[in-house]
């Protein structure tokens, strides 16, 4: 009996044992989902004995299983067996809605090698061979550089890497601690949606070959510091609860953050970007840090919310970036940031409000890049950047964007006066445009119950859709009124828009304005002095003489080349902008001048100028209101004598006198005597200063708004 019990107690006793180290290995095993299956040594032993396919790929099957790696025996049991099976085959490893109990360290899993030798290269393709070697010159550089960066210093890892070359299933993971991917070399793609981590993923310094999906990512932090993702990257829908760190990585085939959210900082310093760069509807709320990154392709931020200061600093943007429909809240800098040749910052539906927000970026340079593909519904968003450049006093910029919007402005109201009008097009000038018989036919029955206000209003139409939109949205128009007037009303907006455009920049250039009126001035001043000196060649000749002539020609050569010079450098179309100045200043004087010598000048006082001075003084004048004609009373006649031909100085009158007619300036009191006077020299004189009273308004107009308080001192002066 004695022995009975004895033997019942050893048993006993080996049950209890075998129980508790079961208990240890997958405990706890209440809080164990019932779809996972506690993960025991002997499990484990039995799923590395037969792999399963993975993608049509062999790999250790450990998923739906609960793993307990929070006891240090147990955890180098598990990545010993692991490690050994996958040395020996080349096997992936499946962890899809697996449940690991402390952290998991994907890097001890793989084949360790140097950062230099041949130790791996019998285990792997040429291919696997030639990407190893440069990820490895790759890794060796940076690791020199920024040994900082590496996951902890002073750690084994420092001048290794571990290749994994099997595909790696992550998908509904759930690791309580940390993740640690760092300074792993992926052969193949790593899969791993829906993950969730409730510590940090620590990737830097690792390559992905051949892509990584980590799309719905939860994580406290997550650090790819120095990475390479040769495949595609996808970070969609990630709620990072932590810090985002991707300094100085690069992304070979684009990047997906659509609808990822970061609640600390997300740090891309230095990252590369060599294909599209998706950000769509992220929502940034800590600081976030792109300064010193490059981007090869699009950025695309449309309908992200910026909470926190966002930092472009010396970025580099090969293609546009995107930020219609995007809330700005804080600063965004992009101070020094360069732009190549075709890109630009669309704004379009920009939600910034500038007295709680700010835009900077490098004075003269930034307005340049900011774009809006149209004007309507954009009025709100210009008004307000314009607002924040000036407040920031960069001018430059709040003109430029000013011009942006005069050109805007212009190009409705030329779309209005060529394009199809909605309202009232017949169904066959529809279809003609570019729109279906059927769209044709739901246009026109919708049009009679309502007016169309916006061409945008059309997709509201059933049949009509967004690729006929796009096709006939530059051809089409919408006005209510179509009638002769309300066309002659908008040809006549368009005209004077054109014109301020091509003269003035939109009154953002005072260096345009001032070398249009320099022409002007010289062109005018040329006229009154072959006119007044240049009378007849018989019976008695009355011509200047050649010195005159050479000073004068020479000086007017000399003003029409600054003038000239200056207008090619401070218009966007200085060709245009001569048409323009030619038909308002060309005909007129050049057809009364033909018609003045065709039919000769026989009357009194043909040896007397045409002009007269004021005697009594010499002085700088402003006369806006002054009257280019002589006065009648005697006693103000008497103070006005005719300019003299025999002064070697004598031709700086007629331009004085043209300064004074155009632009309100001018030295002497030179004015046109009224007796004797062709009505051809009458009518020049007349229209210039007809001119220079639209002139001088768009002069200081440009200047008020170019230079900062000045039009407080025109108001006020």
């Amino acid at each position: 009996m004695a022995a009975r019990e004895i033997r019942w107690l050893g048993i006993s006793g080996i049950i209890a044992i075998s129980l508790w180290a079961w208990l240890a290995w997958a405990s706890p095993v209440a809080a164990a989902p019932a779809n996972r299956s506690p993960l025991t040594p002997e499990a484990l032993h039995d799923r590395l004995e037969h792999p399963q396919l993975l993608d049509g790929k062999p790999a250790i099957d450990l998923s739906h299983s609960a793993i307990d790696l929070r006891t240090e025996s147990l955890r180098d049991a598990f990545y010993q067996q692991v490690t050994n099976k996958l040395q020996q085959e080349r096997l992936g490893l499946d962890l899809r809605e697996s449940q690991i109990q402390g952290d998991l360290d994907i890097a001890r899993l793989g084949l360790r090698a140097p950062l230099y030798g041949k130790a791996l290269s019998p285990l792997l393709t040429p291919t696997e061979q030639e990407q190893l070697g440069r990820d490895r010159l790759r890794l060796l550089q940076l690791s020199r550089l920024s040994r900082s960066l590496l996951l902890d210093e002073g750690s084994p890892l420092d001048w290794q890497i571990s290749v994994f070359r099997g595909p790696i299933a992550l998908e509904g993971l759930q690791v309580s601690g940390s993740l640690r991917l760092a300074n792993t070399y992926f052969l193949e793609p790593v899969e791993a949606r829906g993950l969730n981590v409730g510590g940090s993923v620590v990737g830097s310094l690792s390559r992905f070959s051949q892509g990584a999906r980590f799309s719905g990512l939860a994580a406290n932090g997550v650090q790819f510091r120095n990475s390479l993702f040769a495949g595609e990257a996808r970070f969609d829908g990630v709620k990072f609860a932590g810090a985002a760190l991707f300094q100085s990585s690069t992304f070979e085939r684009g990047a997906n953050f659509y609808r990822s959210q970061f609640q600390a900082i997300a740090n891309f310093s230095k990252s590369r970007w060599n294909a599209s760069a998706d950000l769509t509807q992220a929502d940034w709320q800590g600081e976030v840090r792109f300064d010193g990154a490059s981007f090869g392709g699009s950025f695309y931020a449309i309908d992200s919310l910026f909470h926190g200061e966002s930092s472009f600093r010396n970025a580099r943007f090969a293609k546009p970036l995107n930020l219609r429909g995007a809330t700005i809240l804080d600063e965004a800098d992009f101070t020094s940031a360069s732009f190549a040749t075709g890109a630009y910052i669309n704004v379009s539906g920009l939600d910034f409000d500038s007295d709680r927000a700010k835009l900077i970026g490098s004075p003269g340079e930034i307005g340049r890049v900011l774009s809006v593909p149209v004007l309507q519904g954009n009025e709100t968003v210009l008004r307000t950047l314009v607002r924040n450049f000036r407040r920031v006093e960069q001018i430059a910029d709040a003109n430029q964007l000013d011009y942006t919007q005069f050109k805007l402005r212009q190009k409705a109201l030329q779309q209005r006066l060529t394009g199809v009008n909605l309202n009232a097009a017949k169904p066959a000038v529809l279809v003609a445009t570019g729109f279906s018989p059927s769209q044709a036919v739901a246009i026109a029955r919708t049009r009679d119950q309502q007016p169309l206000r916006t061409v945008a209003e059309m997709l509201s139409i059933e049949g009509v859709d967004l690729a006929t939109y796009v096709k006939v949205r530059d051809r089409v128009t919408a006005d209510r009124s179509s009638t002769p007037i309300a066309w002659g009303a908008i040809a006549l907006q368009w005209l004077g828009t054109s014109l301020l455009i091509l003269l003035s920049r939109g009154g953002t250039s005072a260096a345009l304005v001032l070398g249009v009126g320099l022409v002007a001035i010289t062109y005018f001043a040329l006229w009154f002095w072959l006119v007044d000196r240049l009378r007849k060649l018989r019976p008695q000749p009355i011509i200047p003489n050649p010195i005159e002539t050479l000073w004068m020609t020479s000086s007017a050569g000399l003003f029409f080349s600054i003038g000239l010079a200056t207008i090619f450098q401070a218009s966007d179309r200085p060709w245009l902008t001569l048409t323009s100045m030619g038909l308002l200043i060309g005909p007129l004087p050049i057809a009364l001048l033909v018609n003045l010598y065709r039919r000769g000048r026989y009357h009194d006082l043909m040896e007397v100028s045409y002009f007269v001075e004021n005697g009594e003084l010499r002085q700088v004048q402003l006369p806006i209101a002054r009257l280019p004609i002589v006065p009648r009373y005697h006693f103000f006649r008497d103070r006005f004598l005719p300019l003299l031909w025999d002064r070697r100085w004598a031709w700086l009158n007629y331009y004085d006198f043209s300064s004074i007619n155009l632009l309100r300036i001018g030295f002497s009191d030179v004015r046109m005597r009224d007796e004797q006077l062709p009505a051809e020299i009458s009518i020049v004189v007349w229209y210039q200063w007809s001119l220079g009273l639209v002139y001088i308004g768009l002069l200081l107009w440009t200047l008020s708004r170019t230079i900062p308080g000045l039009n407080l001192l025109i108001y006020f002066g």
